[in-house]
This record gives C-alpha cells, sequence and structure tokens, in this order.
C-alpha cells in the first residue's frame, strides 16, 4: 500500500488526487517488479484510460532523453499524447520558482550513494535547496532525491503530513510520511 520508489503512503496519494481535483488510478505492482510485468500493468492502464476518453499524460521530466525516449515508446500509437511541459528547465531556477509559488514538499526517499539518510524527511525548501551536496541536482532529476508534495497552488487545501520513523532499505532512506 506505498508508491513505488517513494514509499508514500496509498492514503496520501489519495489525499493529494482529492485536494488536486484528480481521479486515482493506481496500477498494483509486485516488490521486486520485474520490467516485463510493470510494461504489462501500465499497457493495461494506458488501454482503461484511452477506453475512459484520456488523451494525454503529463510528465514532469526535465533533462533524461533516456526517461523521455522510453515513455514516448511506450505510448506511442495507443491514443495518448504524452507532455513534458518542464522539459529541459533549468532546475535551479524551478526549484526555487516551486518554493516561491507556495509548493510544500517533504523529502520521501534519497539514494544513500547520493545523499546521507537524514535528508529523507526534510522540507523542500531554500535551506534544503542550500544544504545539498555539490553535484546533486536541486530537483532531484537523477533520482538523488523523490518528494511527496502536501501543499501548493493546484491543492484545494494543504495536506497535514507529519514525518515519522526513518528506515534504510535497499540502498534507500525512507522517511514514512504520515497523514495527521
Amino acid at each position: 500500500d506505498r508508491v513505488s520508489i517513494h514509499g508514500v503512503r496509498q492514503g496520501i496519494l489519495q489525499a493529494q488526487c482529492e485536494a488536486a481535483g484528480l481521479p486515482l488510478r493506481i496500477v498494483p505492482i509486485p516488490y521486486p517488479c520485474p520490467n516485463e510485468i510493470y510494461e504489462a500493468r501500465m499497457g493495461e492502464t494506458v488501454a482503461q484510460a484511452v477506453a475512459d476518453g484520456i488523451t494525454h499524460m503529463i510528465f514532469g521530466d526535465l533533462f533524461l532523453a533516456d526517461i523521455r525516449a522510453y515513455r514516448e515508446q511506450k505510448l506511442a500509437g495507443t491514443g495518448i499524447v504524452p507532455v513534458f511541459p518542464l522539459w529541459e528547465r533549468p532546475t535551479p531556477e524551478l526549484a526555487q520558482a516551486m518554493i516561491a509559488s507556495g509548493l510544500e514538499a517533504r523529502i520521501a526517499t534519497v539514494d544513500l550513494k547520493k545523499l546521507p539518510a537524514e535528508f529523507a524527511g526534510r522540507k523542500f525548501d531554500a535551506s534544503l535547496l542550500a544544504d545539498l551536496p555539490k553535484g546533486v541536482d536541486p530537483c532531484g532529476e537523477n533520482g538523488e532525491f523523490h518528494t511527496c508534495v502536501v501543499a501548493g497552488p493546484m491543492f484545494s487545501r494543504r495536506l497535514a503530513v507529519t514525518t515519522g520513523e526513518r528506515v534504510e532499505r535497499d540502498g534507500y532512506a525512507y522517511c514514512d510520511l504520515v497523514m495527521g
């Protein structure tokens, strides 16, 4: 009942969708998940989305061309158009703009090869950006960290999320985020 990679509880994902006025589509996958199973389940979900009248899928990718090409290739011929609204935006400026817009987030997961475990659970704010080691992308675009948004202009309300236990597993540190 957690989001893959991020480790965020499904209840928080549901609250995010409600606050953003978006329908929730959960694609269950096992852990670990072989790529064949992931692609099959995503294929089924995309087919259902097309049947439901969905025509576009938005991705937050910024500059990893191989990931963009993979997404475009997997959606080719499905009837869904991939959209990359942030593509090639400079990440230092983007991170500052997100914070200035009122976006509030917590670091849910960190890759321990790139950041110390203590970063898991921290607020995504100017202080965090100042503390990031040299070479760490301020938006985590190279997988250094993953966030969980709890407030922002896209939400009708702030989510009451607190930090819980921090655990280390499989080379990552996860901070359990809990609805308060």
